[in-house]
């Protein structure tokens, strides 16, 4: 696969001194590691209305226990999405995420965790799907461009090879619309990003977008 277009007004050069720096501020303290997506939407609008304290502590941890998530689960399917992702092990930390916009919010988590003097790299879903990954471990955090290429050439073993030349984030959009999904419906069914890298979700939209309108394109005329 040929490396990622770059976009304008992205600083791909970018790169956090660690992933074990102390939160910026009270919201990146909260989100970190949070596993559901719903609740990371709700802890942000909480914050954004200055109001954050009063979300109760088990809505703020980065793991619900099996009966509270059983039980958001049945006010709709998407509350569902991340609370199934493994937990984390020791220093472990989520450095990028995708959102798919499935019926149960399917989430896929990219994470790091030290490991000696380097940093150890794992791909997870909530379905204990195996993932091939370009490289296992590094000895600095990721740039904003080193992750693009690294998350580019993660594959699913599972998945159709000829989906690999679209990059493991477009895949899902590619095999959604080879398994019969409406075009328009895919337009924002994918959404990357990171509490580490501010425009990893500014890069993947642009992609994305371009992706879409490459198909659209194709498309017949209506009549």
């Amino acid at each position: 696969m040929s490396p990622s277009k770059s976009y304008p007004a992205i600083n791909y050069d970018f790169r956090p001194i660690s992933y074990w720096s102390p939160a910026a501020n009270p919201l990146d303290v909260a989100l970190r590691n949070v596993k559901g997506r719903n609740r990371r939407e709700m802890i942000q609008d909480f914050y954004t209305e200055g109001n954050l304290e009063a979300l109760c502590d088990e809505l703020l941890s980065d793991t619900l226990d099996e009966e509270v998530r059983d039980s958001i689960g049945r006010i709709h399917p998407s509350f569902m999405g991340g609370e199934y992702l493994p937990n984390y092990t020791r220093h472990e930390v989520e450095i990028a995420r995708i959102e798919l916009e499935s019926t149960t919010s399917d989430v896929i988590s990219i994470r790091a965790r030290p490991r000696g003097k380097r940093i150890e790299y794992s791909v997870c879903d909530e379905y204990e799907s195996e993932f091939t990954l370009p490289q296992r471990t590094s000895s600095h955090p990721f740039s904003l461009r080193e992750l693009i290429c690294f998350l580019d050439t993660v594959e699913h073993c599972k998945a159709d090879p000829s989906w690999n030349q679209f990059g493991f984030i477009l895949s899902f959009n590619q095999c959604n619309l080879e398994c019969g999904a409406d075009l328009e419906s895919l337009e924002e069914f994918t959404r990357v990003s990171s509490d580490f890298y501010p425009d990893l979700t500014l890069h993947y939209a642009s992609s994305i977008t371009e992706w879409y309108e490459a198909h659209l394109a194709k498309s017949p005329p209506e009549e």
